[in-house]
Formats: C-alpha cells, sequence, structure tokens
C-alpha cells in the first residue's frame, strides 16, 4: 500500500483552558489535494504526522484510507461557509460512493462541539442553528462528524472522534463496514449528537468500541432501504438517551440483527425498538397536497425529496440482544427515556402514519440494575410477537431525583403520560416468552408501583412463564 505523507505545520497553540487550540489558517487545501493525489494513483494511505489541521469539509475517494498517529488532530471547521450548501452533506469528513474507504490510527477527529453550543442549560444545551432558509428540521442544523453515503468496504478502526456538533458518525446506504476499536466522546448535556447512526445499510460489523454521548449511542434507521445483517459487540456504552435504538426512522425492515457482549452504564434508556413511520396512501394527490418525508428528520429529504404511495411500513424481526449488563437511571425529561433498561414500542409518528410488526426478538443473558422496568407497547395494528426473554436478571432500586410515574411514547405517539411504575409493562403483545427470569426491588421501592406484570388482558395474548422469581432486596444484599 503507497503511503502519502501529509506534513504537519504548527498552525495551533494551547492558549487557555477553555479552548484548546488558536487555528491560524485551514490545512483544506493541503489534505485534500494529499488524498486527491493518493487517489489519483489507485490509492493508499494518507497519513497525518502529529499536529492540529483545521479543516473545512473535506472529501474522501475511493481506495483512500486517512492514517491519524497518536496526536494528530482534525479540527473541524465551525463556521457555514466551511460547508457545501446543501445541509445534508454537511460533515467534517465525507465519503459519497466510495469504495476501499475509511479511517485508521490512534488520532483524533474534533467536530469542536463546544463552539456550536449558544447557552449552557443544565437541562439540555441551547445549540447553535443554521437554518436560515428553512432548510433543516428546527435547531438541529449543525454539521456530522463523519459520513460514509453509498459506499462499499467501509473501514473505521482505533481512532477517537469527540465533540461532535451533530451527529457523529453516519453511514448511509453502505454495503459491508467494520467499525473496529473506535472511542467516541460528545458533550453529555448536547443534544443529537449520536455517536454511530446506521442507515439504510447492509453487513455492518461494530466490536470493541467505546461510545459516551448524549444522544442515541447506535441507531440503526430505515429511511429509504432496510438494514440487514449489523452485529455489534464487545463494546461499551453510556448516553443520556439510548443505549442502543432501533429506529425511530423505520421506513424499510431492520433484519438479522445481533448485538452481544456489551456493557451499558449510567444511560437514561437500554436497549430500544422503536417504530414509527410507515404510511398506506394510494392517491399521489393526497402525498402533494400533505408531503409524507420519509427520514426522521425532513432535512434530509429536502434536496431530493422521495414520497411513497402505497402501502410501505417498515418491520423488525430475527434479532438478537444478549450477553448484555445494563445500569440505567432517569435524568431530566427534555431527554426522551424514562429509565427503561428494555423498550419496545410501535406507534404512528403522525396520524396519516402505518407502523410494522416486531417479531422474533430474544433476550439471552440480560443483567439489569434499573430505576425503572421493562415496557413492552404494541399497537393495533404494530403487534409485538414472539419475544424470548431467557435468563433475565432485573434489579429495581432508586437513586436519582427524577420523579417517576410515567411512560415515554416519544417520539410521536402519545408523548409522556402518566402512569404507575412496574417491573414489566405491556400492551399488544402476542407472544411472549420468560425462562428463568429474576426480579429483586431494594427495600423501600414499591411505592408508586403497580402490579408485577401489568397489563390488559383483552391485548396481550400467548404468555408462557418457566422459572420466574421476585423478592425484596434487603440494604445488606443491595450493597454486594
Amino acid at each position: 500500500m503507497k503511503i502519502t505523507k501529509l506534513q504537519s505545520t504548527k498552525l495551533n497553540v494551547h492558549i487557555n483552558q477553555q479552548e484548546w487550540f488558536s487555528p491560524i489558517r485551514y490545512d483544506t487545501p493541503h489534505i485534500q489535494a494529499a488524498i486527491d493525489a493518493c487517489h489519483a494513483t489507485g490509492g493508499g494511505r494518507v497519513k497525518f504526522p502529529i499536529g492540529n489541521y483545521l479543516t473545512a469539509i473535506i472529501y474522501l475517494k475511493s481506495g483512500v484510507m486517512l492514517d491519524l498517529q497518536k496526536n494528530a488532530t482534525i479540527l473541524g471547521g465551525t463556521k457555514l461557509s466551511d460547508y457545501p450548501l446543501e445541509s445534508h452533506r454537511w460533515y467534517v469528513v465525507l465519503a459519497e460512493s466510495a469504495t476501499d474507504v475509511g479511517i485508521m490510527g490512534q488520532g483524533i477527529i474534533d467536530g469542536q462541539g463546544p463552539k456550536f453550543v449558544e447557552k449552557i442549560n443544565e437541562r439540555k444545551n441551547i445549540m447553535v442553528s443554521w437554518n436560515a432558509t428553512g432548510a433543516c428540521f428546527g435547531d438541529e442544523c449543525r454539521p456530522r462528524l463523519v459520513g460514509f453515503l453509498d459506499c462499499t468496504n467501509v473501514g473505521v478502526s482505533d481512532v477517537l472522534f469527540t465533540q461532535p456538533a451533530y451527529w457523529c458518525l453516519h453511514i448511509v446506504r453502505c454495503d459491508n463496514t467494520s467499525i473496529d476499536g473506535l472511542s467516541i466522546f460528545g458533550d453529555f448535556n448536547t443534544p443529537n449528537n449520536d455517536g454511530i447512526d446506521i442507515e439504510d445499510s447492509n453487513n455492518t460489523v461494530i466490536t470493541r468500541c467505546i461510545i459516551n454521548t448524549g444522544d442515541d449511542a447506535i441507531c440503526p434507521k430505515t429511511s429509504t432501504g432496510p438494514v440487514h445483517n449489523l452485529t455489534v459487540s464487545n463494546s461499551w456504552i453510556r448516553t443520556k438517551s439510548s443505549a442502543i435504538k432501533l429506529g425511530s426512522a423505520s421506513w424499510y425492515d431492520f433484519k438479522g440483527l445481533l448485538f452481544d457482549n456489551i456493557t451499558i452504564v449510567d444511560s437514561h434508556r437500554g436497549l430500544a425498538l422503536q417504530l414509527r413511520d410507515g404510511v398506506q396512501q394510494e392517491n399521489p394527490e393526497d402525498i402533494t397536497e400533505n408531503p409524507i418525508y420519509i427520514t426522521e428528520n425532513p432535512e434530509d429529504n429536502t434536496a431530493n425529496p422521495e414520497y411513497i404511495t402505497g402501502n410501505q411500513e417498515g418491520n423488525a424481526s430475527d434479532i438478537t440482544f444478549s450477553n448484555i449488563n445494563i445500569n440505567t437511571r432517569y435524568y431530566d425529561p427534555s431527554w426522551w427515556g424514562r429509565a427503561e433498561p428494555i423498550y419496545i414500542t410501535t406507534c404512528p409518528r403522525y396520524s396519516y402514519s402505518k407502523v410494522g410488526i416486531i417479531s422474533n426478538v430474544q433476550f439471552i443473558n440480560i443483567s439489569v440494575s434499573s430505576e425503572n422496568g421493562v415496557f413492552l407497547s404494541g399497537s393495533s395494528e404494530g403487534v409485538l410477537s414472539n419475544l424470548n426473554f431467557i435468563n433475565v436478571n432485573l434489579t429495581y432500586s432508586r437513586w436519582s431525583d427524577f420523579a417517576d410515574g410515567l411512560v415515554d411514547y416519544r417520539p410521536g405517539c402519545q408523548g409522556l403520560v402518566n402512569h404507575s411504575s412496574a417491573d414489566i409493562i405491556m400492551d399488544h403483545v402476542d407472544g411472549l416468552q420468560i425462562e428463568n427470569m429474576n426480579m429483586k426491588w431494594s427495600n423501600g421501592y414499591l411505592k408508586g408501583w403497580n402490579n408485577t406484570l401489568d397489563f390488559s388482558p383483552s391485548t396481550v395474548n400467548n404468555i408462557s412463564i418457566l422459572g420466574f422469581n421476585s423478592a425484596l432486596m434487603s440494604l445488606s444484599q443491595k450493597s454486594l
């Protein structure tokens, strides 16, 4: 493999604790020239020596691997002029329709997220918005960090992605992606700084990753195509949102997904499946009058809007969660989540939405310490079927100061709804198998809780329980 060296010029100086670097000029022309030269000669590595590199958007091309040495840092630009006109192409590093492409090394890509904070707020930071033309989705109008769009054979390994202003790593309509040893850090109080978003992509492997961020950590989405054959393993997650969330963009199927040997700590929600999208609309005139966007954020379709006529909804099936330790707690309710260790819902985002079904989902060898219970809520058209819980240990106690007594259907649906807590809340479930489940509560924690199993008999059918135990946990047991 050929190596193109990108020599470092000392453009940045450390000035104080609030600002890591003081960029003098952009390195974009030098970086892009090195990438272009490497691509033109058949591909290879563009190697970044120790140093700090301020850049506007850079375009990664086929056959090129960015190789960031330890203490080499790419700093994303913080001005609107650093990015193209189309907001869906706002990334610090962007690869489009590329093959054999990626990022490696022990260096850093830094989105300079703190510079996009308009006002620090103890509940949730108020962020800068570049939504001057109305092209974006509300105030979610900031550049993402790294994006691979319509690519094949993508590799990301060992680097640190830090302080994204918006989503961190975005994999869109890609095939055969490997993410290994990636570390992601995002401000814990910044909204929409997702860790890894896998959108409409197949044959993806994520392993040995550490993700510590405010918004969803690993988030498969189906906006314009399915997500098949995704494996996530041997990873550690902390988030103020969902550690793993399928959806809520769910126009196409999720199928053949495995999540194994994962540790989730100090998070607002553990394992989540959210189906919200779909349409049953036969007349194109209806869509012209009431456009139905097919992504979670309408701004993604501003340049090339795509509408669906007829019937289209995404289903989720053949999904396994195994060997997972989950620790969930309450945070401010401005963040989606209610400390649920496991959360499965199907409900329409809008009045005209038609959601799919969730079936054949297994939870095997799951250990939970949580402030709230499991939430399984289907709908009349999106029934939950064949859910299996095998060797599941649930321990409930309270340690945060936030109030309970609410269930969370966001986005869409009913929003936040008053409801007493329970170990497992169920509705619109047809087929639930429990084998070897143990529940424990700390002393004094039953106040405000309902039954162990809270469900409406008219909507829940075919429950099988083999080996079920529930008991209070003494203080001495709690301290072990």
